[in-house]
C-alpha cells in the first residue's frame, strides 16, 4: 500500500544542527593548531547558509586554509542535511602562536628568499560604517516622525505646532544672503559630502588587502599585525637586538637596533631575512621596503621578545621598549635608510 505524499510527513533540520555540522565539518579542514571559535547558520526552505569564526595557528597561509574550510563546510553540510548550500562564510579572528618543545639544540634556521606565488588580488572589503548609518537613521527617523505627527494632528482638526510655523516664518524673512543661510548651507553640503564619501569609498584603511587564489576569496591583514612578523623576523637576525616597524600600504619601514657585529653586515642580512617575510605576508601589493639602522654598543641593549612591543594606533607601529642607558654621543648612528 502507497501512501500519498502529503501524508508521509516532512523533514526539518533545525539551523542549531546545521551549525552543529558546520561547526564540525570546518574542525576536520583545520591545520594542527587551529580550532573553532563560533558558528552560526540559518535555514530557509531547502537551502542553508552558514558562517564559522576559526582561529588559525601562526605561521601559516590564512587564505589557503580558509578557502579549504569553506569547501569543507560546504560539501559536508550539504551531505549531511540534504540542504544546499550557496554560500558559507569563514571568517579567521585570531591567529595563535603554539610555544616550541624544548629539544636539543640545533642549528639555526636560515630563512632564505622565497618568490612570492601567483596571487590573483580579490575586491576590497568595504567597510561596514556603522556610525554614519546610525546617526543617518536616528536623524531621518526623528525628523520624519515629528512632520508625521503635526501632520496627522492637523488632519483631525488640530492646529499646526509652533515649531513648524515658526520655522516656515523664519524662512520666509531670512534669503540666502544671510550668514546663518550660508552657515546652515555649508554644514548641509559638508555633511552630503561626508554621507557621499561614506557610500561611495570602500575605508577599512588600516588593513592591507591580501592576495587570494581564487577571485571569490576576500582577505585583509591589519597593519599592527604585518608589523609584528616583519620585526619577529628582524629580531631574529645576528646582531640585531632591537626593532622599529611602521608598515603602511606602499611602504613599510623597518629600523634595527645594531649591538653587536659589522652594521653593513647586520643591515644586509635584514634585508633579506625581511624580504622573505614580506613574501610571507601574501599581499597584493608588497609594500616597498626601507631598512636603517642605529649602532647601540652599550651592555644593557638586550633582545626584546616580540609580546613586550609596544603598538601605535595611529601609525601602525611595532617597538622596542629597550631600557634607559646611555648612547653613543646622544644620536643614533648609521642612519641611512635603504631602498629594496
Amino acid at each position: 500500500m502507497t501512501v500519498p505524499a502529503r501524508e508521509r510527513g516532512t523533514t526539518t533540520v533545525a539551523p542549531r544542527a546545521v551549525r552543529r555540522i558546520a561547526e564540525r565539518a570546518a574542525a576536520e579542514a583545520l591545520p594542527d593548531g587551529g580550532s573553532v571559535t563560533r558558528g552560526s547558520a540559518t535555514v530557509r526552505g531547502a537551502a542553508a547558509r552558514i558562517a564559522v569564526d576559526v582561529r588559525l595557528p601562526y605561521p601559516v597561509r590564512a587564505d589557503e586554509a580558509a578557502q579549504r574550510v569553506r569547501e569543507r563546510a560546504e560539501a559536508r553540510t550539504s551531505a549531511l542535511t540534504g540542504l544546499s548550500v550557496p554560500r558559507a562564510t569563514v571568517r579567521v579572528d585570531a591567529l595563535t602562536v603554539t610555544a616550541p618543545a624544548v629539544a636539543a639544540p640545533e642549528a639555526p634556521v636560515v630563512l632564505e628568499a622565497v618568490e612570492a606565488p601567483e596571487m590573483v588580488p580579490g575586491p576590497r572589503i568595504r567597510a561596514e560604517r556603522r556610525v554614519p548609518s546610525a546617526v543617518l537613521a536616528v536623524a531621518g527617523a526623528v525628523a520624519c516622525g515629528l512632520v508625521l505627527a503635526d501632520v496627522v494632528a492637523v488632519r483631525l482638526g488640530g492646529a499646526p505646532a509652533g515649531w513648524r510655523t515658526a520655522v516656515l516664518d523664519w524662512a520666509a524673512a531670512h534669503g540666502p544672503a544671510d550668514s546663518a543661510v550660508r552657515v546652515g548651507g555649508a554644514v548641509a553640503a559638508l555633511a552630503g559630502v561626508w554621507l557621499l564619501g561614506c557610500a561611495l569609498l570602500p575605508g577599512a584603511r588600516r588593513r592591507l588587502r591580501m592576495g587570494a587564489p581564487a577571485p571569490e576569496l576576500r582577505a585583509q591583514l591589519d597593519r599592527t599585525a604585518a608589523a609584528r612578523i616583519l620585526r619577529e623576523r628582524a629580531l631574529g637576525v645576528s646582531g640585531v637586538v632591537g626593532a622599529r616597524v611602521s608598515v603602511r600600504r606602499r611602504r613599510a619601514r623597518v629600523r634595527v637596533v645594531v649591538g653587536y657585529g659589522d652594521p653593513e653586515e647586520v643591515r644586509s642580512e635584514a634585508v633579506r631575512v625581511l624580504n622573505a617575510g614580506l613574501a610571507e605576508l601574501g599581499l597584493a601589493r608588497t609594500p616597498v621596503l626601507r631598512v636603517g639602522i642605529q649602532v647601540r654598543r652599550d651592555a644593557g641593549a638586550e633582545a626584546i621578545e616580540p609580546s613586550a612591543a609596544t603598538v601605535g594606533t595611529d601609525r601602525h607601529e611595532v617597538r622596542d621598549a629597550l631600557p634607559d642607558g646611555p648612547r653613543d654621543g646622544g644620536r643614533p648612528s648609521g642612519r641611512t635608510p635603504e631602498r629594496t
